[in-house]
């Protein structure tokens, strides 16, 4: 039997040591420099931003290739990008709409919006989870639930003043269409 693939040179096990302090320095300075968005989910690019630098850190401590140089500065082409993305997403609508998912209705009050399901690729029993896991233990409880640029779903419950500018740019809210004309009136 090769035991080889159990045991680690004191040399290996020291490179590890310098590679990962090395590219936790870059990643904290470069942090400092970006600042704390780049490492949120606000939108799927920040979100693939974030896993490509989880990608990188691994790497570079668990392998000769990328050298630790190589991994501070492909570190630092993904946050350059994502900051240039990020200012260009608030310059330009165009660059907004092709970056960001566009956020989709999935509930509209206890009514389930099948297609808006199928194109989100969400399943009922994918949406019952995120219901019990926001407490809700009605369907009529429920006055929106969004499915997020990001993945998340976030549920809105009646009873709640609902302000149509939290859903201005939610593909199918026009279905909220009597909670808007009361929340107008109010207004």
């Amino acid at each position: 039997m090769n035991w080889q693939w159990i045991t680690a040179t004191g040399t290996t096990l020291a490179m590890v040591l310098v590679s990962g302090i090395g590219i936790y320095v870059a990643l904290l300075a470069l942090t400092r420099l970006a600042g704390l968005r780049s490492f949120s989910k606000m939108s799927s690019f920040d979100f693939a931003t974030t896993v490509a630098f989880g990608s990188i850190i691994a790497s570079t401590l668990l392998s000769k290739n990328p050298p630790l140089a190589s991994a501070a500065f492909g570190l630092a082409v993904l946050y350059g990008l994502q900051y240039t993305v990020s200012r260009a997403r608030h310059v330009s609508p165009r660059i907004q709409r092709l970056v960001d998912n566009e956020p989709l209705l999935l509930m509209a009050r206890e009514r389930v919006l099948e297609a808006n399901l199928r194109i989100a690729r969400v399943t009922e029993d994918d949406l019952r989870s995120k219901l019990r896991m926001a407490g809700v233990t009605d369907r009529r409880q429920v006055l929106a639930v969004v499915f997020e640029t990001t993945g998340d779903c976030s549920v809105l419950c009646r009873g709640d003043t609902l302000d149509p500018w939290l859903l201005a740019e939610v593909r199918g809210a026009e279905q909220l269409e009597p909670e808007f004309a009361a929340a107008r009136a109010r207004d």
